[in-house]
């Protein structure tokens, strides 16, 4: 048994080293692995079963919830709304483009909590305006790059979601987990982004900005910003003062935009249109590795090949730290070559139940892994939020270029780990009001 669940693993890398989609991958090596262990016919129509039961949980629910909400924001218009807001707010601050990037993009991450839709809006929103203004590489690129993560942290996080789902958890407990060390992140981004540009100030160069009188700032504040208060209240608010579930609080967040772009009269029906779309697009791939990988996890435990390899690490003779920095290290490297559903579909069968053995909090222990895979987006050589910001980079800008501008950012991903490890609270306090 345990033969064939080191089979059905190594029938995913194959598949995968082919070409083959992801969700294909798992599906076909499910497939195989269903007839061996569970016997022909039978063994097929009992995983057929079982990946029903699976995607009607109402705990997914929340998935089309979170990408409705930030499509409807960015084809409505409100999020860019956000940003020319908080550029007039911030005046002549210097590298103020800088700052903008990671205000803006914690303000986004909390209302779509898709880190390649933050990723590309902002990459198309800013740097073009960015280098039009002379600043150097590793000050446009680079908070863009760490920013764009960031959405994997702070509530709501559809990866957030979807890892609770798989690995069993309390999602509630680990959106609201995410907010404090997500807040701290992007603090740690501007602090980078302050000690850059005290030592070349020639990286951000300043200009000069149009005075706005304190009340009109107050009234675009109160326009643009507050509003959006009440979509972040339907969201992280419900869930900490236990009125919703997630996939209730999900509901009525995108609900609330809805009545927000209504409110402020940019909803049309093509922005409905195109937000529908793709949310649908997004939720039907999610689905289907949703299915993929539960069977798997599950054909593994069957199988015997999880409890092999968690026994296997737990008689490893080095203390629980060591162990956790290797499977934080693991998530890394594996981000490197993969993108951070398939890790998790490879990964939570054996490290969660490993953590488990050890002793770490499951809702701590969820963001540690939300953290390590949110520095794998952007970790060289193979980092995809790399590819995607060379792509909207001014033209000529190389790889390298790219990666030495997140590698700042990164430092701040690890101080951010560290931190974890010593004050847990950071982590586990927001939950505990719940």
């Amino acid at each position: 048994m345990l033969a064939t669940g080191a089979l059905i693993f190594f029938l995913v890398l194959l598949f995968m080293v082919l070409g083959v989609p992801v969700a294909f991958a798992f599906l076909a090596a499910n497939l195989i692995g269903a007839a061996i262990i569970m016997g022909g016919i039978e063994g097929l129509l009992q995983l057929v079963d079982n990946s029903t039961s699976l995607i009607t949980s109402f705990t997914l629910v929340a998935i089309p919830m979170f990408v409705l909400m930030g499509a409807l924001l960015f084809h409505s218009g409100l999020a860019l709304r956000v940003f020319d807001t908080l550029d007039t707010l911030f005046g002549r601050i210097p590298a103020r483009l800088s700052y903008l990037t990671v205000a803006g993009g914690a303000t986004f991450s909390t209302l779509t909590g898709s880190t390649m839709a933050n990723t590309a809006m902002l990459g198309s929103l800013m740097v073009p305006e960015m280098s039009r203004r002379g600043y150097s590489t590793h000050m446009s690129i680079g908070p863009i790059i760490g920013t764009g993560g960031l959405a994997m942290l702070i509530p709501p996080s559809a990866l957030g979601v979807l890892l609770g789902s798989l690995a069993q958890i309390d999602i509630g407990a680990l959106l609201i987990a995410g907010l404090l060390p997500g807040v701290l992140l992007a603090c740690l981004y501007c602090l980078t982004i302050w000690i850059q540009a005290r030592i070349d100030p020639d990286a951000a160069p300043a200009y000069d900005a149009d005075e706005v009188p304190r009340r009109a700032k107050v009234a675009l504040f109160a326009k643009n910003i507050l509003p959006l208060g009440l979509v972040i209240f339907c969201v992280v608010g419900f869930i900490i003062l236990g009125i919703a579930t997630p996939s209730e609080s999900a509901a009525f967040g995108a609900l609330s935009v809805v009545a927000l772009a209504a409110f402020m009269r940019c909803l049309t029906l093509d922005a409905l249109r195109k937000s529908l779309a793709n949310t649908v697009q997004v939720t039907s791939m999610v689905f289907l590795l949703v299915i993929a990988s539960s069977v798997f996890g599950q054909l593994m435990a069957f199988a015997g090949a999880s409890t092999s390899l968690v026994d296997w690490a737990v008689g490893i003779e080095t203390g629980a730290l060591i162990k956790l920095l290797l499977m934080f290290g693991t998530l890394l490297l594996l981000g490197m070559f993969m993108d951070q559903i398939s890790i998790m579909l490879l990964t939570i069968p054996i490290f969660f139940p490993l953590a488990a053995t050890l002793g770490f909090d499951p809702v701590w222990f969820g963001i540690i892994v939300l953290l390590a895979m949110e520095m794998s987006l952007s970790t060289p050589p193979f980092g995809l939020l790399l590819f995607l910001m060379q792509g909207v980079a001014p033209k000529g800008t190389t790889l390298g270029q790219v990666a030495w501008a997140a590698t700042p950012y990164l430092l701040c991903d690890l101080v951010l780990m560290v931190l974890l490890l010593m004050f847990p609270a950071i982590a586990l306090y927001l939950p505990s009001l719940i």
